[in-house]
């Protein structure tokens, strides 16, 4: 016989249970929500509590589930839930709450300048919608690319979306643009460096990076593997940006793309972002 799939339990704790917001980052996202709206004349139902509808929200963001399987759970109705998602992407809580992490990392631990890695990744997106196009590598299927931008450990610093269609290097400016954080000029003394794959080597990519005051590092595909071996010490840094990656694709509602307007998808990549962050500084245990 199957198991049956447990579900969220809403009178749990948060160390019960792992699919609700940890209380850390609630802390911090609590100030960030814009002031409650009236509540409609007439209506008798009680305004959801803030926490139950975050809790709703990162639970899709998990699972991958539809807003409307959410009625089943006892968190949160999916028509509150998707209403204050909302609501809250429009007014900028979740992109806020990944630059105020950044802000606290660096406190922390420092953001790692000297090094960045920029990559792309497709992921499918059945539903279509903004910023999506024929994937060429799944057989023209419907697709997004996220370009991802991270600092020296991994952390994601910058974030742009585009059509699988599209090919890397022009989403490169509009992802250095994205940066959501202050940088160092970088100097002389202290350059710093940006890793690349193939897919930006072209002079005007090059001189994009260069724009920007980052020194870019190109290597062609399998030359990095050949220096592993060929180089005592040698330490590959564009394999960072990879990993952040599969740190996002643990997050299942952003694996396959359900969102059609592309603010609601940069809503839960900012979300997103915004935890790893947090989660990389030891901030969430």
């Amino acid at each position: 016989m199957a198991k049956a799939r447990a579900t969220p339990n809403p009178s749990a704790t948060v160390g019960d249970d792992p699919w609700r917001i940890p209380d850390a980052l609630w802390k911090r996202i609590e100030p960030l929500l814009p002031p409650r709206p009236p509540h409609p004349l007439g209506c008798h139902n009680p305004r959801v509590p803030d926490r139950r509808a975050m809790d709703a929200i990162f639970f899709v963001l998990r699972t991958g589930c539809h807003w409307n399987a959410l009625n089943a759970t006892g968190i949160c109705s999916s028509s509150s839930a998707h209403r204050r998602f909302q609501e809250w992407t429009s007014a900028g809580v979740f992109v806020t709450l990944w630059a105020q992490g950044l802000q606290e990392y660096d406190e922390l631990k420092g953001l790692d300048w000297e090094w960045s890695a920029m990559d792309g990744a497709m992921t499918k997106a059945p539903l279509g919608g903004e910023r999506t196009g024929k994937n060429p590598t799944d057989r023209g299927k419907l697709g997004t690319k996220r370009s991802l931008l991270t600092e020296a450990n991994g952390v994601p610093v910058g974030l742009a979306v585009e059509g699988a269609n599209r090919h890397d290097k022009k989403v490169a400016e509009a992802t250095l643009e994205s940066i959501v954080v202050d940088r160092p000029e970088p100097t002389e003394d202290r350059p710093q460096g940006m890793c690349l794959d193939k897919g930006y080597d072209y002079d005007d990519t090059r001189e994009l990076v260069r724009e920007f005051r980052f020194t870019a590092h190109v290597r062609a595909r399998g030359e990095e593997a050949r220096a592993v071996k060929r180089e005592a010490g040698f330490k590959a840094r564009r394999w960072v940006v990879e990993r952040t990656h599969s740190w996002m694709n643990r997050f299942r509602r952003i694996l396959i793309r359900w969102e059609k307007k592309v603010e609601n998808y940069f809503g839960m990549l900012h979300l997103v972002c915004a935890f790893i962050t947090y989660r990389c500084s030891g901030l969430l245990g």
